[in-house]
This record gives structure tokens, sequence and C-alpha cells, in this order.
């Protein structure tokens, strides 16, 4: 694939986002080059037109990641009529466990991700506190091995699709509801939908999401703001990750800490490395008040709280790692959840297993769980037992 004005058109950067996490192999070429406009002309294209091309000549019109998806053979064919064993909702460290797990078993299972198989674990540039990797791993290696090796058990994955509504037939079949309308019957749900950034309320934020305002700091991200400042908001561990990684490439990175120091959320050794690292400068009582530019960000303010001053920064990259917002809108009716929207499960629900929620058949897993602990780790091991679960249940119901 090749995406032609990935630095000035936003589309083409999307689409390159989804190529990068979901591993397509993409080359970026930029616009007004030699290279540019031989393949604009071999294509048929305005060479000062942004494109992205599929193989040596197909220009997409109006690219969709669906359309990639396609073309690549990322995306499951459906069928109403197929029934499978356990859907898995959700593709981070928790889902993919839990389709190894059920592959292994030979329980007929089926992944859907609306994004990228990693959820927000694979846009962590390097975790160094997963057992078995001394010397640390991307979320996105670690997930895409345990995609593969779920692929081996015969667990199938749909990759862009957002579950958007839940219903149970009257013999006991779940039917879910897909965003682009087809649908996915199952015998059990395990939801594992994790949770995403909080999306701030700063003025001209959101025109600029994918232009310069991102939620992953990848190596697509670090190419788009090489030598130059950036701005990274949040004070956990993917904050501090993400400043790390982008302190190789960037001139100077801003960490914006809203408190007076690094939340307490923050491994020890990763805020020593941000407080020695003379690359990163710490901004306490610090927040992003607004962002500014034409087609892409060009500048931003910032506002110290405890000064009360506002000061200009010319930057072309800001990276929001702040908050943790569960995905559970789609399960509103279906079961219990907390009053921050994260999913009740054990006792707490009224169930028998820790992973049970208050809908028997449905188990929840991972940072969508009320409760859980926010680790990769933890999600893994999750994903892991509550197999164990599903299986138990599918036996009593065939059982009846």
């Amino acid at each position: 694939m090749t995406l032609l004005g990935g630095e000035v058109d936003r589309n083409v950067r999307r689409i390159a986002d989804f190529a990068n996490r979901n591993r397509i192999p993409a080359r970026q070429v930029e616009l007004g080059s030699r290279e540019a406009a031989d393949i604009a002309d071999q294509c048929g294209l305005d060479p000062a037109h942004p494109a992205v091309i599929l193989g040596p000549s197909v220009a997409l019109q109006n690219p969709t990641p669906r359309q990639v998806a396609a073309y690549f053979g990322l995306d499951t064919t459906l069928s109403g009529d197929r029934v499978y064993d356990v859907l898995i909702v959700g593709g981070g460290p928790a889902g993919i466990a839990a389709a190894v797990y059920a592959g292994a078993e030979g329980l007929k299972a089926l992944v859907t991700e609306d994004l990228a198989i990693g959820g927000q674990a694979g846009s962590s540039s390097r975790i160094e506190n997963y057992m078995g990797f001394p010397t640390g791993i991307s979320g996105a290696d670690l997930c895409w091995r345990g995609e593969v090796q779920a692929m081996k058990f015969s667990t199938r994955f749909a990759v862009p699709r957002r579950a958007t509504a839940v219903a149970e037939e009257p013999d006991g079949i779940f039917r879910i509801s897909l965003e682009d309308g087809e649908q996915v019957r199952a015998r059990s749900i395990v939801v594992s939908t994790g949770v995403q950034y909080r999306k701030l309320a700063v003025e001209g934020l959101e025109t600029f999401e994918g232009a310069g305002v991102y939620f992953a700091a990848t190596d697509l991200e670090a190419r788009y703001c090489r030598d130059t400042e950036v701005v990274v908001i949040g004070g956990g561990n993917s904050a501090g990750q993400a400043a790390m990684f982008l302190s190789r490439s960037a001139r100077r990175v801003h960490v914006l800490i809203r408190g007076a120091s690094l939340a307490s959320s923050m491994s020890d050794y990763l805020r020593n490395r941000l407080e020695s690292d003379p690359v990163i400068t710490l901004h306490t009582h610090s927040q992003l008040s607004a962002c500014y530019g034409d087609n892409l960000l060009d500048h931003v303010t910032i506002h110290n709280a405890e000064e009360g001053t506002d000061w200009r920064l010319d930057t072309s990259a800001v990276f929001v790692m702040v908050g943790a917002a569960p995905n559970t809108d789609w399960l509103s009716g279906c079961v219990d959840l907390d009053d921050r929207g994260f999913v009740k499960t054990g006792r707490e629900a009224g169930a028998a297993s820790i992973y049970g929620t208050s809908h028997p058949g449905v188990f929840a897993v991972g940072d969508v769980r009320s409760g859980s602990v926010k680790r990769v780790a933890s999600a893994v091991g999750e994903g892991s037992v509550v197999i164990s679960r599903v299986w138990s249940y599918l036996q009593e119901r065939q059982g009846n």
C-alpha cells in the first residue's frame, strides 16, 4: 500500500494509522516528490492530490479502514446464520488471551475489534514490566503474537467492527448488532472492550484529531513530529511510556501534569527516567487550554493554574493520555454497570463467577471490568481464566 500526502492530509494519516496498528505494509511518499509524481502518473491521478493506492495502481476513492481491511483479508465475512460458541468483543490483551484459550479448548470463537487488534495496549511503545520480556516489548508486538497464536487454534477475527447493541433471542442465543448494520449470533459473550482516553474539553482539540492531536505514540506519530516540540498530557504509565519513546526523535517533550507531581499510578522506574531525561520537561499544575492551526495543528496555549498564566507553544503534535472511559455504551440495558460505566462482575453483579455479569452468559474481563487492576498482565490473566467459566456455562446450557 502506498500513501501519498500523509504529511499534509488527515484522511491519509487515518489510513496510515490503521495500517500501522494492523501491521499492514505501507510506504509513505511526500507530495511534490519525483516518486509521487511518477506514481500519480501511473495511476492517472492529480500529482498534487493526496491518495491511497493498493497494489501497483488501484487508487481508493474516499478511502476507509474497512476498505483497506477487506483488501488485505483482515475482515471476516460474517453470516447471521452462523452461531459462535463465544463472541469476544474487544481485541486488547484480555480479549486476545480469551481468544487463544477459546480456540485451544475447541470453541468456535470470533473476536471483533473496532480499530486494531491490541486495543489501547497496542499503542504502547514499550512495556517493560511484563514477565518474560526483560528488555521490554511494544504493545503491538505482544498483541500481534497473541493474535497469531489464536488464529493457529482457529479463532477468527473481524476488524474494524464496532458493536452497537446486544439482545437475547427466545432460544437464549445472543444477537449483537454492529455499526455497519450486520449482526453476529453467539451462545456466550466475553466483553473485553477496555477503556479509551477521555477527550478533553479543550478549544480546537477535536478539530485536530488525527492532524496533530493523537491518542497513541507509535513510530507513525513519531515520524510526524521529528525534531520538533511535542506535548504529552497525562501522569500515568501510558503518558510516561509515550514521553520516553518520543524523546528519541523530538527536540523537546513537554509533559503536562494537572497536579503537583506525577501520578502515583506511574511506576517508579518510569518516573525516575522521566525526571532524569534532559529532553523531557515536566510541567506541573498545567493544562492544555486551546489548539490552533489551519489544516494541521500549528500551536497550543497552555495554562499554569498555580501561577494563573497562559503561554504559547509552537507544536505540531499533542498526545492525550489521560483518564479512562469504559467502552460500554453498547451494553446499555443488558448488564449492570457501576456509576462510572464499568461492568459489574462477581458478587457485585450477583454472579457466581468472578467474571460473570448480571446477565447469564455474558462475562467481562480486563480494564472494562469494575474493580479490575489496570495492567496488561492482569488483563491477560483474566482473559485466560474466563474461558473456563464460559466452557462451564455452555456445558450447563447443553445439559439443559
